[in-house]
């Protein structure tokens, strides 16, 4: 593809990804569902924007088919860092010092929030397809996962961030999304070994770097789940103990300046590629190596607001634009059957949220009125559930049915949250004890609150 034609094409979608979502600002509407109306407007399944202008730009040299097949890659390509980013950023936010004060509250809401969701998920997915297990367990790490983009914004915009209530709620949501990405870790190995086995009879060549792709699944009898949770395990304790180490050491070395970010992000991406090698999802990878970071990020905030850049202003929304070009709404209308995942699914997910959290918090000792707060705070699926949505389209875990299911769901739970919290706080008088440890470290940038 020529420069001139990569150019023009950029300008629009750039035009596109700027004008759209500052138009629907106006609605309330959030800038991640505004970019994956963008997606569907250029992708095929929506009015393939991007197949109309390809041809247009033939005199430049390049058939109409490079061009587009070129842009599908660039997109789909920052898309993948979109989502390292995305990963990676919720991983350096979280605060774990609040937990002491909190104890109770974070503990049950973390394991309801968790549990609950995650049960609904699988029997809404074992409702349509029995046999799938890895489907299941990918659709109940797709329930039990929360949206910490929605629901800090939402804790700070009502002045919560500094009690007990709001602290609960934020570090339950950051150890809940922990265990569901780890679940779906597990769901998208267990998807990989059943191909494997599928496929052996033909001696399909493994296309991954994961290691278990290359070893016969008939070593590990019936263990292989118990045998992938440890090696999870291991992961995960040399991620945190090792990162922090050579990320201050880092930070030491470069003293701040830019060579900082260079290497960072060289450690992340070693982090991801030594987890994809070891058959851990980069989500897993990318949210465990920001998460180590964190700890590093709190002797310089500026190292974190420049990764913020890079990744908000421009490769995450790059990660919605390609979700939103997989999303066929023409197979939604297509049969009944459409319709009815779609209902069970948002039904399923909203009942199992809202029961969930209110039990938590009733529990707690916390009032009806703001168990029913902290319960309607969890119902939100956005950054977290779409990336897995599209990790498990991708895999072939999820086909055109469910995958849509999920993208109007977080269409439904998005949209309407923030004024419904509002409303039950101040239709309720709702008064909040202060805590006495302070949640600064969310408190970064405005500009935030759109992008997640």
């Amino acid at each position: 593809m020529s420069n001139d034609a990569f150019l023009i094409l950029f300008l629009v979608l750039i035009a596109l990804m700027t004008l759209i979502p500052l138009f629907l600002q106006r609605f309330k509407i959030p800038s991640i569902i505004a970019l994956l109306l963008v997606g569907m407007l250029i992708g095929k399944n929506g009015l393939d924007l991007l197949g109309h202008l390809a041809p247009c730009l033939e005199f430049l040299g390049t058939p109409a088919k490079v061009v587009e097949a070129h842009s599908m890659t660039l997109i789909n390509s920052l898309g993948s860092l979109g989502l390292l980013f995305l990963m990676m950023l919720a991983g350096m936010e979280a605060d774990f010092k609040l937990f002491k004060a909190n104890r109770k509250p974070v503990i049950l809401l973390s394991i309801l929030t968790f549990l609950l969701p995650a049960v609904s998920g699988y029997l809404v997915y074992a409702y349509f397809k029995q046999t799938d297990f890895p489907g299941k367990l990918l659709y109940a790490s797709l329930f039990a996962s929360h949206s910490v983009g929605i629901v800090f914004p939402i804790i700070r915009e009502l002045k919560l961030t500094k009690t007990f209530f709001g602290a609960a709620i934020l570090i339950s949501t950051i150890i809940t999304d922990i265990a569901s990405i780890v679940l779906l870790a597990v769901s998208v190995q267990l998807k990989k070994l059943e191909v494997v086995n599928l496929t052996a009879s033909n001696l399909k060549t493994p296309n991954t770097l994961s290691l278990f792709d290359y070893i016969d699944p008939a070593i590990f009898g019936n263990y292989f789940t118990v045998f992938f949770l440890l090696v999870v395990l291991v992961y995960f304790l040399v991620v945190l103990l090792l990162v922090p180490r050579i990320g201050s050491y880092a930070l030491k070395l470069f003293k701040g300046e830019d060579g900082t970010i260079t290497c960072f992000l060289f450690i992340v991406l070693l982090t991801v590629l030594i987890g994809e090698f070891l058959g851990i999802n980069l989500v897993v990878g990318a949210f465990l190596a920001g998460l180590a970071l964190s700890r590093v990020m709190q002797n310089s905030w500026e190292i974190f607001r420049k990764f913020e850049g890079i990744g908000y202003s421009f490769l995450i929304p790059f990660l919605f634009i390609s979700i939103g070009m997989q999303t066929n709404f023409r197979a939604i209308f297509s049969s009944p059957g459409n319709l009815q995942i779609i209902l069970f699914t948002v039904i399923g997910l909203i009942v199992s949220k809202v029961c969930s959290g209110w039990i938590s918090m009733r529990l707690s000792g916390y009032s009806n009125a703001e168990g029913l707060c902290a319960g309607v705070m969890t119902v939100p699926q956005l950054s977290a559930t779409l990336a897995a949505a599209a990790i498990g389209k991708n895999l072939g875990m999820l086909d055109d049915n469910f995958f849509n299911a999920i993208i109007i769901l977080s269409i439904i739970t998005t949209l309407p949250v923030p004024n419904l919290v509002r409303f039950i706080i101040e239709h309720n008088k709702l008064t909040f004890a202060e805590s006495a440890t302070r949640v600064e470290q969310f408190e970064l940038k405005e500009g935030q609150d759109d992008i997640l």
